[in-house]
């Protein structure tokens, strides 16, 4: 592709071409990272494309994750480096101010130096024991102070967790059929990868190949926030349902919070007819509070899930998750109940080590400046969009948030639905503009963003500075593109 090519590729977006002695160098680990750019960064990204045509051929689709592919927004993905406080490095050697923060687990930023000496204190003396150690009772007991939970079994993602509590809760109840919200990401298990079928209360359909018919076929999938459909679904199968599933706020189509009293709904519902409640908190535990969404919602209103998942922060950055919950329903797990659950490397002395002290840092300060943080960004973006003519619609879940690139009237988005009724070019424009100009922003309209306590002033100016070209980018950017999207 020529450079005219790709400029044409994004309207509005001004690539520039890199030069001899421009910063294509790899990064090696031990540079500082120090500041946002003052220049715009090249399009070329050759140390990049060069690491993603040799990972292609040992990684399907040379990466471990698909979103992090850029399918959703075309180019060349970005290979990190460097993270250090609120700046990522790739390995062109370019610098971003990251407001992605690791899709939500790294709270303090990067490489936060407690965390840092933590990791390196409990990994001199051993990475792995397969045995019970000290500091995994202290991170259980912290999640248990902070939450509902009564006991938590440690896992080691938030697959794994939801995977397990929608077992115990079947096991629990002796029931078959689980509800889950349309747009929810609950992770890759089969049950919960089911796709809304015809009607408002349906039978699931497999959203993926790979998992059969069979697999789905207990999973009744309904719009999210509608409490007349959950009505309907426990009407019809109530004494078959052994439990709901949501995320406690929608972060996987956007940032889309639940409607005022649809999480106490749930909770009434499903007490009311003998099923278990699971709050999936993965992406919202421990992030939009200390408490985490539970502590918006039902410990002001006096209720609770029976089952809740945890991941992401919980693991400072560390693949460490958590399932925990009633102590009557967690006594059915593996070895006090019939409920089997194990993992060789659950509870991992270096993964939790990292997440108890995450949990420590985080303060009631640190919570107040990541909402002040994501309050002023937000409206930043928001502003910028405005004043360059591009309707849109920002909307927070907690100190999460995204931008719904779209035509008005609407003042919210409520359901997967509403969702996917957006711009997906424009937000295309906006990412590539953004990146040209050092913010670092998830790469899929359907991604909440991500603040991150070591957000300064210096780096929210920069996020400033790059969002009026980002505006303009997206005003400019039509359908036909060629960027990626529909």
């Amino acid at each position: 592709m020529t450079t005219d090519e790709m400029r044409g590729s994004w309207p509005g977006v001004r690539w520039v071409r890199a030069t001899t002695g421009s910063p294509s160098r790899a990064v090696g680990d031990n540079e500082a990272v120090t500041a946002a750019p003052t220049t715009e960064h090249p399009y070329e990204a050759p140390a990049s494309a060069a690491l993603m045509n040799r990972a292609r051929t040992a990684i399907p689709g040379g990466v471990n994750s698909p979103v992090r592919a850029f399918r959703a927004v075309g180019g060349t993905p970005r290979f990190v480096a460097v993270g250090r406080g609120p700046y990522i490095t790739d390995a062109d050697g370019r610098t971003y101010v990251d407001l992605v923060s690791s899709w939500g687990a790294l709270l303090h930023g990067h490489a936060h130096p407690a965390i840092v000496d933590a990791v390196r204190s409990t990994a001199a003396n051993g990475t792995s024991y397969g045995a019970p150690t000290e500091v995994e009772v202290a991170l259980a007991e912290e999640i248990i102070a902070r939450t509902s939970v009564e006991q938590v079994r440690l896992v080691s993602s938030g697959t794994e967790a939801t995977m397990s509590a929608v077992r115990l809760a079947r096991g629990f109840t002796g029931r078959d059929l689980v509800v889950k919200f349309a747009g929810c990401y609950h992770g890759h298990v089969d049950a919960l990868l089911a796709s809304a079928g015809s009607g408002v209360v349906t039978f699931g359909l497999p959203g993926t190949p790979g998992v059969p018919t069979a697999a789905t076929a207990t999973t009744i999938v309904l719009a999210y926030n509608d409490s007349d459909a959950v009505a309907q679904v426990f009407a019809e199968h109530g004494d078959r349902i052994a439990c709901v599933i949501t995320e406690a706020a929608a972060g996987n189509m956007g940032a889309v919070p639940p409607l005022p009293g649809f999480n106490a709904m749930l909770a009434a519902t499903c007490r009311a007819h003998g099923a278990l409640l699971i709050s999936d908190e993965v992406m919202t535990g421990f992030r939009v509070h200390r408490q985490g969404w539970w502590g918006l919602d039902g410990a002001v209103e006096g209720w609770a899930p029976d089952l809740t998942t945890f991941g992401k922060v919980m693991g400072g950055g560390f693949p460490a998750a958590a399932f925990g919950g009633r102590a009557e329903v967690m006594a059915r797990l593996a070895p006090d109940g019939p409920v089997y659950q194990a993992g060789t490397l659950s509870g991992n002395p270096v993964a939790v080590t990292a997440g108890l002290t995450a949990l420590q840092l985080a303060t009631a300060e640190v919570y107040a400046g990541l909402d002040r943080t994501a309050a002023t960004i937000k409206a930043l973006a928001s502003d910028a969009l405005t004043a360059a003519g591009v309707p849109h619609l920002a909307q927070s879940a907690g100190n999460m948030f995204s931008i719904f690139f779209g035509d008005p009237p609407r003042t919210a988005v409520v359901d997967f639905t509403g969702a996917q009724d957006q711009q997906l070019h424009r937000f295309s424009a906006f990412f590539h503009a953004m990146l040209a100009h050092g913010v670092w922003l998830p790469p899929s309209a359907y991604e909440a963003w991500f603040v991150n306590a070591a957000l300064d002033e210096a780096a929210i100016d920069a996020v400033a500075s790059a969002l009026p070209h980002a505006a303009r980018a997206a005003a400019q950017a039509t359908p036909a593109a060629g960027n990626g999207t529909a």
